[in-house]
């Protein structure tokens, strides 16, 4: 990774770059780098976020170096982006574990428009929900969830010698997961990444462990989930934990900010707009609700045209109507209570 850095300290950023085509939420992956882990995983090369450096001279703001950089390295002109948090915990991006110096990336959130996603040499578009499959529950409860993750989990409760620290582990998985009464709760995707981090159950947590020879991942656990059954596409150092951040900041916004019409043509259908929602939600949405409360928000105005090619009859075309930035502090879409699907 290429940085700036102190005798201590390497800085750089990172971009978890998303956009919306044909109802699937894809993020931008470059080629990380070839990260070897003993026993359970092989040497391979590693899919990572857009990372880049900051070149203190160059760049004037943290957000124009990773503008410049994304339009150097990906050819895409960013439009919306935000800033999504620091990560620099100890040896995040180490590969042989040498060395002294502390990474520090600070990462940023970008929406692009589907018509704006050309593939260049070097990046790959992907389905988010690869990497986290048990957060798609558009067609229903994830098989995933109570095929591998829950009885996994129940494993690694199991596992905790104390009383006290089963009962801890119990209500973390049951609050994270929506279990044995607890509502399934969309916005808590990084708890629900860390959670099975610690527990040792994505593919990260092993190479890490193994890398520093930790024997936090127990022989027992190690047995019972075999390496194709770990949940999702592993990432190149802690990527997935960035993805997870970010798309729990998306679903966030969704409720009080307009963001999901960065993610939309200029003009579209109220079925798009709905399409968009879910696909960054997670969750089919009743159709009838979902306008009620797209209209009721003031957020859409038509276009006077309409839309031929849908199949069926031709449906309208809208637009978002920015005024509504003016009369609503909070102009999210928002969710209905009740799902459909």
């Amino acid at each position: 990774m290429s940085t700036h850095s102190s005798a201590d300290l390497v800085v750089g950023l990172n971009a978890v770059i998303v956009a919306v085509t044909t109802e699937v939420p894809r993020v931008l992956t470059v080629r990380g780098a070839e990260l070897p882990a003993p026993g359970v995983l092989s040497a391979v090369p590693q899919l990572a976020l857009p990372f880049g450096p900051l070149d203190p001279l160059r760049d004037h703001t943290l957000e124009l170096g990773l503008r410049r950089w994304v339009r150097e390295q990906a050819g895409l002109s960013l439009g919306y982006v935000e800033q999504l948090y620091t990560f620099g915990d100890r040896n995040r991006e180490k590969e042989g574990g040498g060395g002294e110096a502390r990474v520090l990336s600070v990462a940023y959130l970008a929406l692009v428009r589907e018509e704006e996603t050309e593939t260049v040499s070097g990046t790959q578009w992907l389905d988010i929900y690869r990497f986290l499959p048990w957060e798609d529950w558009r067609r229903g409860r994830p098989k995933i969830l109570d095929q591998v993750v829950v009885p996994a989990l129940r494993g690694w409760r199991d596992s905790a010698a104390a009383p006290s620290l089963r009962r801890a582990r119990s209500e973390r998985i049951d609050i994270a997961f929506g279990l044995h009464g607890s509502p399934h709760d969309g916005y808590r995707v990084l708890d629900r990444y860390e959670l099975l981090y610690e527990a040792g159950l994505v593919a990260e947590a092993m190479r890490d462990h193994q890398r520093s020879g930790s024997r936090r991942c127990g022989n027992t656990l190690r047995q019972a989930i075999a390496a194709s059954a770990l949940p999702g596409m592993p990432m190149a150092f802690d990527h997935r934990r960035i993805l997870a951040t970010a798309l729990e900041r998306l679903r966030g916004k969704i409720h009080y900010r307009p963001v999901v019409f960065e993610l939309l043509p200029p003009t579209f259908t109220l079925l798009q707009l709905q399409r968009v929602v879910e696909a960054l939600a997670g969750v089919r949405l009743h159709k009838q609700n979902f306008r009620r409360l797209v209209e009721r928000g003031g957020l859409v105005e038509g276009s006077g045209r309409f839309d031929s090619q849908t199949g069926g009859r031709p449906a309208e075309l809208f637009r978002f109507r920015r005024e509504v930035l003016r009369e609503r502090p909070t102009p999210g879409v928002g969710l209905p209570v009740h799902t459909a699907g």
